[in-house]
């Protein structure tokens, strides 16, 4: 079994696999006479490729079981996909660099806040959504259009990658069982 620990999401930890989509020193400027800040390009949307148009969605994500296992990765060939909270929950972004996503080397887990979105690059190899709470929802901005826009890939045994430092109720440390005496 690979145990997978999870860092901080961070602009650079993150840049070899898309866009960090925050606020926090992102550029941005004054509009509408002064009653609003935009915090502008803060992610590449790319999805013209094949003739393919933006697409707008919102995902509403439950938790999966704890201990977490991966069951498997997928990419997008064909343009980007961006994700971004809209309830402010932690959240988790597993990536893989390179060919080959179950190689436990090239796997990365990141906790991301809930004032963090991801724009995962084109052709990145991402676990599905990870959500700690129930009915955590998600504007999501992907690819419409011809093609195959999916490609997912398997692990061969779930229970050999697991993330380090989830719990039952989220983020934190290994919830212990609690013993009643009775067990025999």
């Amino acid at each position: 079994m690979v145990a997978l620990d999870i860092q901080p999401l961070t602009r650079e930890a993150f840049a070899p696999f898309g866009d960090v989509i925050e606020t926090d020193g992102a550029a941005h400027f004054t509009i509408n006479s002064g009653f609003a800040e935009r915090f502008h390009d803060l992610a590449c949307v790319d999805v013209a490729a094949g003739g393919g148009r933006p697409l707008i969605s919102i995902f509403r994500g439950q938790p999966r079981p704890v201990p977490l296992r991966l069951t498997l990765m997928e990419r997008h060939p064909l343009g980007t996909q961006a994700f971004l909270p809209l309830q402010d929950h932690a959240w988790i972004v597993v990536v893989a660099a390179g060919a080959d996503p179950r190689r436990p080397d090239a796997l990365r887990a990141f906790r991301a806040h809930g004032r963090q979105g991801v724009n995962y690059a084109r052709g990145t190899w991402h676990h599905p959504l990870i959500v700690l709470v129930p009915d955590h929802e998600f504007v999501v901005v992907d690819r419409d259009g011809e093609g195959d826009n999916l490609e997912e890939v398997p692990f061969p045994d779930a229970s050999l990658i697991v993330l380090n430092g989830l719990n039952r109720t989220g983020y934190g440390p290994p919830v212990r069982e609690r013993r009643t005496g009775r067990e025999g």
